[in-house]
């Protein structure tokens, strides 16, 4: 792959400073191909994955077409989570570090809506929103669309899938005609493909074509960690598999410099590779590592390129990789010559859904894996050191240290098994890191389906039904979760309640299982239809639930979608990992997560389902 660095695209030195300080080395293939058509004006309709450098792809080129001295707004991002949302937001916002006057808000549900207003009150050129959210804020005026140059839709399938299709058609048809559209979409369905006959101008197709990959045959493992703990991850896999020579590759260079200084810190013989070196150092490195005289060798995709190592034990994805085909050079680094090769990746919340797109394109095998105990890294260190020390008696003549040890134990008051005891502590170093040691395998690549991934990230679906709304909302009447899409219908705009004309139809039967996965998929029985009698959610069980009380039921006119939606909306929890709701006439049981039951009733405490205020408590 020929590597175009990103001062090779032209763009302005302000942004190009803060791309250097983040650290990435060169442009990703979406980057190479959408920056410089953005930059001529063109509208965009970019195909790549979750996780290409899509966010950097248009945010560089809207970025040097934005006026920080025009405090308007300029361009709007819809996204389809409030996570992803947060995250363009505040990439954006590391790219403009120099550019003063730049302002970037991201406006999203179960966020209340009033500070969202003074934020935008105090002039901003860039908002990143959810739909439902944006559309709020169109309504209420807080969002004046006239001065709108560039509109963006990231990640459009995936608001297609949440049922934003008529919102994003909404909100295009509110700005202004001249104006630049890009949108972005890992995927093409014909509702896409409408929009963009509709609402752009001659578009440009992006697309990073892929070539056919061939995986080596590598034992492949991977482990669903949170960004602080992934250091502590990596020593427990050194230590449990002690592999002579590894590899671990991180997306940029201050992420390599960081971890080579974690790593040496906790006694780990390990260097970084990353292209700012100059060739005399990165002979001095790869002698070192190729000598075995540097165990861990850390480094950027494009710094490796080229690095023949034969006897590489383990590689290390600490960050899953930008690109599909860099996985594959990543990996092959590793089980070369004949010899076993193992390649452990680490994924932090959403990038599970990457690995699995990536899994799906190299048509290989990634396994899951619990995190090691600190009992089992406890037990290898312990079989380790007697090891050694079994050595040490067989091959070393002991009776000098022998005769000075039975003088010290004559003169104290410890026995030798103390003294060996004290010596196998302070051989095994500190104390490990008290992180998760549940043993649970993380969730098969297999089992993640497209639909269900955005609700595993908290809530967003449900979003839109959030906080501040009033009586103009057409999401609530009276209070936060009303008579709109899960209340209530009004006229045609009502999608899932009660109402008339195209809510004539009962979106609370089958349609509501159609757009969610399906009935026996995802959300079970319905026992007596949909909002009557008991709602099983397909779960593993009811171990680790919590059984909460709330004192409404179906005499209040309340179906299960709101009581999902309110929990999901307020708590930020995902709506997947809800379980049973049983409704009565006068009240509703509903099972929970064990460890978010806290969360989920102080969320709750001042919340109002279909205007009404409710009490939720522990079930007894």
């Amino acid at each position: 792959m020929e590597t175009i660095r990103f001062e090779d695209l032209g763009i302005d030195s302000r942004i190009l400073r803060a791309v250097t300080e983040m650290g990435f080395e060169a442009a990703t293939p979406i980057q190479v191909q959408a920056i410089p058509v953005q930059m001529e004006g063109h509208d965009i309709v970019g195909q790549a994955q979750t996780g290409t450098g899509k966010t950097a792809a248009f945010g560089i080129p809207l970025l040097q077409k934005v006026d920080p001295e025009e405090k308007k707004l300029q361009a709007m991002i819809l996204c389809p989570t409030r996570e992803l949302a947060i995250q363009v937001a505040e990439e954006l916002r590391r790219l403009a570090k120099y550019m003063h006057g730049v302002k970037v808000v991201p406006v999203y549900g179960g966020q209340d809506i009033t500070r969202q207003i003074r934020s935008l009150k105090d002039g901003v050129q860039i908002v990143v929103g959810t739909p439902g959210r944006v559309m709020d804020h169109m309504r209420r005026k807080t969002l004046r669309c006239d001065h709108i140059h560039t509109a963006i839709l990231d990640e459009a399938d995936e608001m297609l899938d949440m049922g934003f299709l008529e919102d994003m058609e909404t909100i295009l048809g509110e700005l202004p005609e001249e104006r630049q559209t890009l949108m972005f979409s890992a995927t093409m369905p014909m509702e896409i493909q409408r929009i963009a006959a509709n609402f752009q101008k001659d578009p440009v197709l992006v697309k990073v074509v892929k070539k056919e990959l061939t995986v080596p045959e590598v034992t492949q493992y991977y482990y669903e960690v949170r960004r602080d703990t992934k250091v502590e991850v990596m020593c427990r896999l050194l230590d449990m598999y002690s592999p002579k020579l590894s590899m671990a590759f991180c997306n940029t260079k201050k992420q390599v410099e960081d971890l080579v200084g974690e790593l040496q810190g906790r006694g780990y013989f390990a260097d970084g590779l990353h292209g700012d070196m100059k060739q005399m150092q990165r002979d001095q490195v790869m002698n070192r590592f190729r000598t075995g005289k540097t165990e861990v060798l850390v480094a950027t995709d494009v710094a490796a390129r080229g690095i023949d190592v034969g006897n590489v034990e383990a590689v290390f994805n600490y960050d899953i990789p930008q690109d599909d085909e860099y996985y594959v050079h990543r990996i092959g680094r590793t089980a070369r010559a004949g010899h076993a090769g193992i390649a452990f990746s680490f994924a932090v919340g959403r990038e599970v859904y990457k690995l699995r797109d990536i899994q799906r394109y190299c048509k290989t095998k990634i396994i899951p894996q619990p995190i090691p105990s600190l009992n089992d890294i406890t037990a290898i260190k312990v079989d380790k050191i007697m090891e050694q020390a079994e050595e040490l008696i067989r091959d070393t003549d002991l009776s000098d240290m022998i005769d000075m040890v039975e003088r010290k134990l004559l003169e104290g008051e410890y026995t030798s098994m103390d003294v060996a005891a004290a010596l196998l502590k302070m051989s095994m170093g500190e104390e490990n890191e008290d992180i998760s040691d549940s043993g649970i395998l993380p969730r098969s690549l297999d089992d993640l389906d497209r639909r269900g991934s955005r609700g595993d990230r908290g809530g967003d679906r449900y979003g839109r039904y959030g906080r501040g709304c009033d009586e103009r909302d057409r999401y609530s009447r009276g209070g936060r979760y009303g008579d709109g899409r899960y209340g209530e219908g009004r006229g045609d705009r009502d999608r899932y309640g009660e109402g008339h004309g195209r809510s004539g139809r009962d979106y609370g039967r089958d349609d509501w299982d159609d757009r969610r996965g399906g009935r026996d998929e995802r959300y079970g029985s319905r026992g007596d239809g949909y909002g009557e009698g008991r709602y099983e959610r397909r779960r593993e069980g009811a171990d680790g639930m919590v059984r909460l009380f709330i004192n409404i039921g179906k005499d209040q006119n309340v179906k299960p979608g709101d009581i999902l939606g309110a929990i999901a909306g307020e708590s930020g929890i995902s709506g997947r990992v809800v379980g049973s709701i049983d409704m009565f006439d006068a009240y509703t049981f509903v099972d929970v997560p064990q460890e978010s039951a806290r969360l989920v009733m102080k969320a709750m405490k001042n919340a109002k389902i279909k205007g009404k205020s409710i009490r939720m408590e522990v079930a007894h």
